[in-house]
């Protein structure tokens, strides 16, 4: 028989000689509520967790360093593989923090699509949140019903960039395509919709005894607890800290649009569901003023910066090029100053931001990625600590983590 230690060597003060109802158990990374490879030593006193050990490592990317080796806009769809659920956010924090660096505005036009994409995509994340979220506790109808609304916004996707999941949407220095048309009105009818769709969610969970029971004072994350473990998001807003990037560092055009940031005292997983509710109705609202916004614009959905351009831009302009192959030529011969930055974004999971330093290459010397589901899964080992082996699934499942912006 395999000697229990060598199992996980590299956990300290794992004791194995224990009294009858004391075990450790591994939870995933083979689990269907590890949500991602997960891997969560686990040491139980019955079913009451007494020490909980994350375990990342098991997808292996390495995106950082595939960053490091690409040139700039080489980079976009391998940050669709991040966040697979949210990809259009992942594009736009990218994008944003190589314009910061590169000192360049992005159109008016192009901000407003930027905009309303990544909220379509604020909605997506949401829906299938909820929907995985509520089968991992049980509620099975509430799944079938939250895919069907979030089919129809990953249509709209689609309709705009051709890609329903991995969606490359966003480009460094404005968008690749202006929105086709009656693309707004279906936008409309998705959005107008949408209010009776998620009463429907409320209805089935808002009063349900069983939601209640299993989320009402379980997974109490306090004030102190999501600063110490730098919570973003949801997560930190659930726990009475009303602080959303939209909002407080402004990007795009967010400082004219109105929006409130909903933020809740009560700090357990049921009130982090209620502020889910509240984000897709603001997200709405944000859409509904973006949709009046866009007809005010000028047609230009791409920045141009020709000192930024290895061949000259009449010699480009010249050649019967199309847009597209204008656009690569313009992006392969993009040379950012010798420098660094920091730039982030309200992702529908928290703050994702992106640290880039360049020394003046076609390819980034150093890329740092700060992925809000990063800090949501180390906070487990403190979250667990004290609730049964149930209530386990119901907390990774709250914290809304995927694991393509974890192992990165």
């Amino acid at each position: 028989m395999q000697n229990p230690n060598r199992l996980i060597p590299y956990y300290e003060n794992l004791h194995f000689e224990r009294e009858d109802s004391s075990m450790i158990i591994n939870f995933g990374p083979q689990h269907p509520s590890a949500h991602g490879q997960l891997r969560l030593v686990l040491e139980l006193d019955g079913e009451l967790i007494t020490k909980a050990t994350p375990d990342v490592g098991y997808l292996h990317r390495g995106m950082e360093k595939m960053a490091e080796n690409m040139i700039y806009n080489e980079f976009i769809p391998t940050t669709d593989r991040m966040d697979y659920i949210a990809a259009s956010s992942n594009n736009h924090s990218f994008a944003l923090a190589v314009e910061k660096l590169l000192g360049i505005d992005v159109p008016r036009r192009a901000q407003v699509i930027r905009m309303i994409l990544v909220e379509i995509n604020r909605i997506i994340s949401h829906l299938f949140w909820l929907a995985t979220h509520a089968l991992d506790v049980g509620a099975m109808s509430v799944f079938l019903y939250c895919f069907r609304e979030r089919e129809y916004g990953m249509d709209l996707i689609e309709d705009y960039c051709g890609a329903r999941l991995t969606h490359s949407s966003i480009r460094i220095g404005g968008v690749p395509l202006d929105i086709p048309n009656g693309w707004l009105n279906a936008v409309k009818k998705f959005i107008d919709n949408l209010p009776e769709a998620i009463a429907l969610y409320e209805g089935l969970l808002k009063e349900n005894r069983i939601w209640r029971m299993r989320l009402e004072g379980v997974g109490v994350i306090t004030q102190e607890m999501a600063k110490s473990w730098g919570c973003s998001g949801i997560v930190l807003r659930g726990s009475g800290i009303q602080w959303d990037l939209r909002k407080e560092q402004p990007y795009e055009l967010y400082h004219e649009i109105e929006f409130d940031v909903p933020y809740s005292n009560r700090c357990d997983s049921y009130g982090r569901y209620v502020l889910y509710m509240q984000e897709m109705r603001e997200s709405i609202r944000i859409i509904k003023q973006l949709i009046e916004l866009y007809p005010k614009t000028d047609s230009i959905i791409m920045t141009e910066s020709p000192e930024y351009i290895s061949a000259p831009k009449e010699q480009i302009m010249t050649q019967n090029y199309s847009l597209m192959q204008h656009f690569v030529l313009v992006t392969q011969g993009m040379r950012p100053p010798v420098g660094e930055i920091y730039s982030a974004v309200e992702s529908p999971k928290g703050e994702l931001g992106f640290f880039i330093r360049s020394e003046g290459e076609t390819y980034p010397y150093r890329v740092k990625i700060r992925a809000p589901s990063f800090q949501h899964t180390a906070i487990l080992q403190e979250l667990l600590v004290g609730h049964y082996l149930a209530d386990a699934v119901a907390i990774i499942g709250n914290l809304n983590i995927v694991f393509g912006e974890i192992d990165r």
